[in-house]
């Protein structure tokens, strides 16, 4: 009895194969998922939560766009905060997170420590929806085109949105009564008003 070998879809096609395209992925988006899984859970749930990103990345490796490979991710773990997190749970371990950076802020010395403590503050009084679009353009680096692809919104609508959650967090610094410095806040691809 003979045993044919049967060719993988991609042999032959000068395509890598997919245990070799999962680990260019992985080794090229992992660090920013968890920086994202960070923002958005904590450092108890990130490692979990980049876990069960990259599963789904695995099992749906053919469904990854090239184009836009790390929102796909990002918009993978969005979702698997939703659904397998409760949102109490979330928030009390980012603001425990943001504590942290708080403390450490208070630690630096000089105007621009003063800045992100206030800043940090603000930003934890935020919701989650604010902190989340605030967070994936300045901290994560994503365009604002991509920030509205992990969302799952238009580029207008996310814009609207990024709008609103600056203006928020500039009346939660001027709440504070400890505003930075006269000028605003800025932020790569804007400034807040």
């Amino acid at each position: 009895m003979f045993h044919e070998r049967r060719a993988s879809p991609t042999e032959g096609t000068g395509l890598p194969n997919p245990h070799e395209r999962f680990t260019a992925l992985y080794n090229t988006c992992q660090a920013r998922v968890y920086g994202y899984a960070v923002t958005r859970a904590g450092h108890q749930l990130a490692e979990e939560v980049v876990s069960e990103t990259f599963l789904v990345a695995w099992r749906r490796l053919d469904d990854i766009p090239d184009h836009a490979q790390l929102q796909w991710l990002f918009r993978v773990a969005r979702n698997i905060l939703r659904d397998n997190f409760r949102q109490d749970a979330r928030r009390a371990s980012l603001e425990a997170d943001l504590r942290t950076w708080v403390e450490k802020a208070v630690a630096d010395v000089g105007e621009d420590a003063t800045e992100r403590l206030t800043v940090l503050r603000a930003l934890a009084t935020l919701s989650d929806d604010d902190k989340e679009i605030l967070t994936l353009t300045t901290w994560h680096g994503l365009s604002a085109a991509q920030a509205a692809e992990v969302l799952g919104c238009t580029k207008a609508t996310f814009f609207v949105r990024l709008h609103r959650a600056r203006r928020r967090l500039q009346s939660a610094i001027d709440t504070a009564g400890t505003s930075p410095s006269p000028k605003p806040v800025i932020f790569p691809g804007g400034k807040l008003r």
